[in-house]
């Protein structure tokens, strides 16, 4: 069987690949060798800009299957019956850490799904938390800054991280969560996913439910402590990457529940706080799960670099039945996200194989940019309306709008009666046993007591207090002793 000819990216045969072409035996490389030129310009390119955040991560291909009928809820075409399936894309990441970090690490999770449904992909951007740090997109950027390497040491600073905490009081709920037994997932297959944000459901009646998503690992939840996270960062970066890719290359598939909470539209202005607040959780009393489906990861990338590293998610892409809420940091990804790959991989990332469409076909008006690879034919038009049978809009919103009053300007989320900082957080201390309330005490400590300046410890240390008294002196009690040593 003969071996297929190895050529130039412009298809030519290449006569030798072992050796640059040179000027007699012994001389210079010459100029005119394209194939070296061509093959060491394009190693000087393989690498993108990493992504700001959530620069490590790893994913898979899979499928979501509908189990229960949410018809009353939503329009939205992949959930319209009982035993459909969807193709999904999946990818984990860390937070905080550049590409080169490990797996485990004390670091939010990132939990973003691809649905490439029948009407275009829906992208849903989460992590493994239900809560967030901050819930005005403004404090992003210095959030982040405050948790990445100093510009001064090259490292995360305990200074810097704690000081921003001590600054930002709605951040004790995600801290709490954060330095918690759930802290440093065992595996990507042993963590939960959430939406974090709360999103618009309509359906078919025009009717609108906010939503809250959650994604219940099948696996159950396995965790592991500060020391076990150490040492197995240590010996193997890799390891959740690992992990993933062994288990659905040997057939056990990971696969997630997902349930949502729901909340009638008319219900959200006068609830107890801000439901559209992503620092506090709603009451599974108040709305209980309902259940959705069941996601399966079963395909791992053949290339690592073009479908992990290249994918990209967008929380604006939204399909009809589905949209955005209130929520002031979700009202920001909308932006943020989409630009950031604009910048990492050119306007026409969409086309790339791991986001483009699968059900369906992207139409619309937009030409030309770096790598564009859409050529429409020589009577394709590039405006709209046009009288040349092109795609033309349908005049149907994709969810319910939201109402707005009063005048424009820098507003604080408007009050509820019992909207607070600290009552969650005091609520998931208190749901923790003995040995895990101890445990999330040495982890806080640890991190707390090498902060430099006294005024930000008390800061932070006053946030605990009024999160739940005992909370807070244990952590007190427990700084006071690491930095008398």
């Amino acid at each position: 069987m003969s071996k297929r000819v190895l050529t130039t990216e412009s298809g030519a045969p290449v006569a030798d690949n072992q050796n640059s072409a040179s000027a007699g035996v012994g001389g210079p490389l010459l100029l005119q060798d394209q194939h070296l030129l061509e093959k060491l310009a394009r190693f000087n390119r393989e690498r993108i800009p990493e992504r700001v955040v959530h620069a490590r991560g790893s994913g898979a291909y899979g499928h979501f299957e509908v189990t229960d009928d949410v018809t009353g809820f939503t329009h939205a075409d992949f959930l319209n019956r009982i035993g459909k399936r969807t193709e999904v894309f999946l990818r984990f990441s860390t937070v905080a850490d550049s590409l080169g970090g490990a797996d485990a690490v004390r670091d939010p999770r990132g939990f973003a799904v691809k649905f490439y449904t029948e009407e275009g992909n829906y992208d849903l951007v989460g992590n493994n938390t239900p809560v967030f740090f901050i819930k005005d997109p403004i404090k992003f950027p210095d959030f982040i800054h405050s948790q990445k390497r100093d510009p001064f040491t090259g490292r995360q600073e305990p200074d810097n991280v704690w000081d921003f905490w001590a600054h930002s009081p709605e951040a004790t709920h995600q801290v709490t969560w954060l330095m918690g037994d759930r802290g440093v997932p065992a595996s990507y297959r042993h963590m939960n996913g959430y939406g974090s944000h709360t999103y618009q459901w309509t359906n078919a009646e025009g009717e609108a439910f906010f939503v809250k998503y959650h994604f219940k690992t099948n696996q159950g939840v396995r965790s592991l402590s500060s020391e076990q996270a150490a040492e197995l960062a240590g010996k193997d970066p890799n390891s959740h990457q690992t992990d993933l890719l062994q288990a659905i290359e040997r057939g056990v598939h990971p696969s997630w529940t997902l349930y949502v909470q729901l909340m009638p539209a008319a219900e959200a202005a006068d609830y107890r706080f801000n439901p559209f607040d992503v620092t506090k959780v709603w009451s599974h009393r108040d709305h209980p799960l309902q259940r959705v489906g069941r996601l399966v990861l079963d395909r791992n990338p053949d290339n690592v670099f073009a479908e992990v590293e290249q994918a990209a998610f967008s929380p604006n892409n939204f399909v009809p039945g589905i949209g955005p809420s209130p929520d002031k940091m979700l009202q920001g990804r909308l932006f943020a996200y989409a630009d950031a790959h604009r910048y990492r991989l050119g306007v026409n990332h969409t086309q790339l194989a791991v986001n483009a469409p699968r059900a369906t076909t992207a139409q619309n008006y937009g030409r030309d940019g770096l790598m564009a690879a859409n050529p429409q034919g020589r009577y394709a038009k590039n405006y709209e309306p046009n009288s040349y049978d092109g795609p033309v809009e349908t005049g149907r919103p994709l969810s319910a709008p939201l109402a707005v009053t009063g005048h424009t300007g820098t507003h604080e989320a408007p009050p509820h009666t019992k909207d607070d900082d600290f009552v969650q957080a005091g609520e998931l201390y208190r749901l923790m046993s003995e040995d895990e309330r101890q445990r999330l005490v040495a982890n806080i400590a640890g991190g707390l007591s090498q902060v430099s300046r006294d005024d930000v410890i008390e800061k932070n240390l006053a946030h605990f207090h009024a999160a739940d008294p005992e909370y807070g002196k244990r952590v007190e009690e427990a700084v006071r002793a690491l930095r008398e040593d």
